[in-house]
C-alpha cells in the first residue's frame, strides 16, 4: 500500500491540459447559468445568482489553491476522457445528460412557474451543502494527485493507492462530494422537481462507483489491501 505523503510543488507546474480545465470549467459554468436563465424566461432569478456567485467564489478559493498545490491533478483532469474505458463513457455521457437537464427543470420549476414551494431555511441548508460538497472535492483533488476524470490506471505516472485526506474514511471521497453538492443544488435553487434528474444521476454515480471500485481492486497495486482497512465506498457504516 502506498500512500500519497507530500504534495508536488515546485517544479510540477499547470501546462496545456491543466489550463484547458480551468477554462472548461469557467465555461461550464457560464453554460449553466445561460441555460438556467433562458429556461426560467428571466434573469431576475436571484437563487440562480446565488448559485453561480457561491460557484464562483469556491472556484477562485479552494480551486485555485489545489492549482498551486497539486498542479499535477489539474493537468490529468483536463485530459478529459483519454484512456477512458467503454463502460466509463457510456455513464458519463448519460449522466451529463441528467446533470443538464437538473438545472433546465430547476429554471423552468423554481424560475418560470414557480411549482415549487420551497422554505428559505431549506434553500439555505442546500447553500450550506452546496459550498461543503464543493469544498470536500477539492479536498479529495489536493490529496490525490492521480484522481482523473476517468477511470484509468496511470501507469506512466507511478499510479499509486492513495490513503490520505478524506480517503482515510471512504474509498471514493470525490463522489462523495458530487453527491452532496449537486443534491444540494436543487435545495438551493429552490426546486424539488430538480431532485427527479439527481436521483438518476445519484444512481449513475453509485453504479460508476461499484465498477470503478471493481477494476482499482484488479488493477491498482495496493488497492485491495486498503479497501480491508477502509471498507466503505461512499457512505460509511453502509456502503
Amino acid at each position: 500500500m502506498s500512500n500519497l505523503n507530500s504534495l508536488q510543488t515546485g517544479t510540477h507546474q499547470l501546462n496545456q491540459a491543466g489550463i484547458n480545465r480551468l477554462i472548461q470549467i469557467v465555461v461550464s459554468t457560464v453554460l449553466i447559468g445561460a441555460l438556467m436563465f433562458l429556461s426560467a424566461g428571466r434573469i431576475d432569478w436571484m437563487s440562480a445568482w446565488i448559485f453561480l456567485v457561491l460557484s464562483m467564489m469556491v472556484f477562485l478559493k479552494a480551486g485555485f489553491y489545489v492549482v498551486r498545490k497539486n498542479p499535477d491533478v489539474v493537468n490529468e483532469r483536463g485530459k478529459g476522457a483519454e484512456g477512458a474505458k467503454t463502460w466509463d463513457r457510456i455513464l458519463t455521457s448519460v449522466y451529463a445528460v441528467f446533470l443538464f437537464a437538473m438545472y433546465i427543470v430547476a429554471g423552468i420549476d423554481a424560475g418560470r412557474f414557480q411549482w415549487s414551494i420551497m422554505p428559505v431555511t431549506v434553500q439555505v441548508m442546500g447553500g450550506i451543502g452546496f459550498v461543503l460538497g464543493m469544498l470536500w472535492m477539492y479536498w479529495a483533488m489536493l490529496s490525490n494527485t492521480f484522481l482523473s476524470q476517468v477511470v484509468r490506471i496511470q501507469t506512466e505516472r507511478g499510479h499509486t493507492t492513495v490513503t490520505s485526506g478524506p480517503y482515510r474514511f471512504v474509498r471514493h471521497p470525490m463522489y462523495v462530494g458530487i453527491l452532496v453538492s449537486y443534491g444540494s443544488t436543487p435545495l438551493l435553487l429552490g426546486s424539488w422537481l430538480a431532485l427527479i434528474p439527481y436521483a438518476i444521476m445519484g444512481a449513475l454515480l453509485v453504479v460508476r462507483t461499484a465498477l470503478e471500485d471493481r477494476t482499482l481492486q484488479k488493477e491498482l497495486p495496493g488497492y485491495a489491501e486498503y479497501a480491508q482497512h477502509v471498507r466503505y465506498r461512499l457512505l460509511p457504516y453502509v456502503w
